[in-house]
C-alpha cells in the first residue's frame, strides 16, 4: 500500500528543511568562533587555500576538522539512536543502551593508563574497540532466546553491563589522577583538538554502519509490529536484530571514539522527528542524518560564543539543551507508536 500523498509531501518538506538547516550549520561552524570570518573568505579558504592567509589557516586547520567530525558524529548518533529505538520498541532508547559509551570510556582509560597514550589520534582505536567489545557482550547475552521479550532482555543487559563498566571507570579515575586530567576532556564530548587523522580511523566503520542501518528500515518497521507478527509475515527477525545491533555498534562506537560520549542526541532526534514525519523508519533514518549533524554543529557553535574567550564543549551544550527538550516532549504527552 502506498503512503498517503500528504504524509509523503510533509516528509519531503521536512527533509528539505533538514538539509537546509545542515548547510547553515556547516557555514556557521566554519565562520563563527573567537575570530569571526566572513562567508566569502570561508568559501575561498576551502576552494583556494593559501597558507599565507591567516583566516584560511584558521578555517582549514582548525574549523574544518571539527566540522567534519561534527557532521559524521551527529549523523552516526542519530542513525544509531533510531535503530536502537526500533530494535527495542522503546522511544527513549539511545546508543548508550548497548554499553557503547561505557565501553569506550574504559577503552580510553586503558590507553591512558596502560599504554601512556594522551592524544586523540592514539586512543581513538581503544575507544572504538572498547565500545565494540561492550556492545558485543550485551548483544550476545541480551539477544539469547526469541520472542517479544528480546527487546527487554537487551535493555536490561545493556544497563547491567553499563553499570559494571562505569564502576571500573570510576575506580580508575579515583586512583589515577594523571588519567583524570586527560580523560575528562574527552568525556565531556568535544569536537576540537582532533584532526582529520582521527576521522580516517573510523570513516569506513561509520560508512558500513550507515549503509546497514538504512537497509534495515523495512525490517525495523516490521519489528515495530512485534516479533511474532513480523515472523508471521515471513520476516527473519533475528537477522534484522543482528544487522541493527551491528550497525549501532559501528555508528555509536565510531562517533563516541572521535567525539566522546555525547548524550541525548541519539535519543532526541528520532523521538522528535517521529512526531513530525510519522513512524516509518526509512523516513526517520534518512531525515535524522542531516538533523543530527546540524544539531551537533549548532551546539558546537553555541559553545564557542557563550563564554568567550573560552569554549563550552559541544557535549555539554547538547546535554544542556537536550534535557529540557526531552522533558517537554514527555510532558506534552505525545503518543508516538513504534
Amino acid at each position: 500500500m502506498s503512503r498517503p500523498p500528504a504524509a509523503r509531501a510533509r516528509a519531503v518538506r521536512v527533509g528539505v528543511g533538514a538539509v537546509a538547516l545542515l548547510v547553515v550549520a556547516v557555514l556557521l561552524s566554519l565562520a563563527v568562533g573567537a575570530r569571526a570570518i566572513p562567508p566569502d573568505t570561508v568559501l575561498d579558504a576551502v576552494l583556494r587555500f593559501d597558507l599565507d592567509v591567516g583566516d584560511h589557516v584558521v578555517v582549514v586547520d582548525q574549523r574544518l576538522p571539527r566540522t567534519v567530525i561534527g557532521l559524521l558524529a551527529g549523523m552516526a548518533l542519530a542513525l544509531s539512536g533510531t535503530v536502537m529505538q526500533g530494535l527495542t520498541r522503546n522511544p527513549f532508547a539511545d546508543p548508550g543502551l548497548l554499553g557503547v559509551n561505557a565501553g569506550a570510556s574504559v577503552g580510553v582509560l586503558l590507553a591512558i593508563t596502560l599504554a601512556g597514550i594522551t592524544q586523540p589520534a592514539g586512543y581513538v582505536w581503544y575507544a572504538f574497540a572498547g565500545a565494540g567489545a561492550a556492545a558485543v557482550v550485551v548483544a550476545m547475552i541480551g539477544s539469547r532466546g526469541a520472542g517479544d521479550s528480546a527487546p527487554a532482555r537487551l535493555a536490561l543487559t545493556g544497563a547491567a553491563v553499563t553499570a559494571g563498566l562505569t564502576s571500573i571507570t570510576l575506580l580508575v579515575l579515583t586512583t589515577q589522577s594523571a588519567a583524570l586530567d586527560v580523560y575528562r576532556y574527552w568525556a565531556v564530548g568535544a569536537l576540537s583538538a582532533r584532526g582529520l587523522d582521527t576521522v580516517a580511523v573510523v570513516a569506513l566503520p561509520l560508512a558500513v554502519g550507515a549503509a546497514v542501518a538504512l537497509l534495515s528500515a523495512r525490517g525495523l518497521d516490521l519489528i515495530a509490529l512485534g516479533d511474532d507478527t513480523a515472523t508471521g509475515l515471513g520476516h527473519r527477525v533475528g537477522r534484522t536484530r543482528l544487522a541493527g545491533i551491528s550497525a549501532s555498534v559501528l555508528l555509536a562506537g565510531g562517533a563516541t571514539a572521535i567525539a566522546g560520549p555525547i548524550v541525548f542526541l541519539g535519543l532526541v532526534v528520532p523521538h522528535a522527528l517521529r512526531a513530525v514525519v510519522g513512524g516509518s523508519y526509512a523516513r526517520l533514518l534518512w531525515i535524522g542524518m542531516p538533523v543530527g549533524a546540524a544539531l551537533l554543529l549548532i551546539a558546537d557553535v553555541l559553545g564557542r560564543v557563550v563564554a568567550p574567550p573560552g569554549e563550552v564543549q559541544a557535549g555539554v551544550v547538547v546535554a544542556f539543551l537536550g534535557a529540557p527538550v526531552l522533558i517537554a516532549l514527555v510532558l506534552r504527552g505525545q503518543r508516538v507508536a513504534l
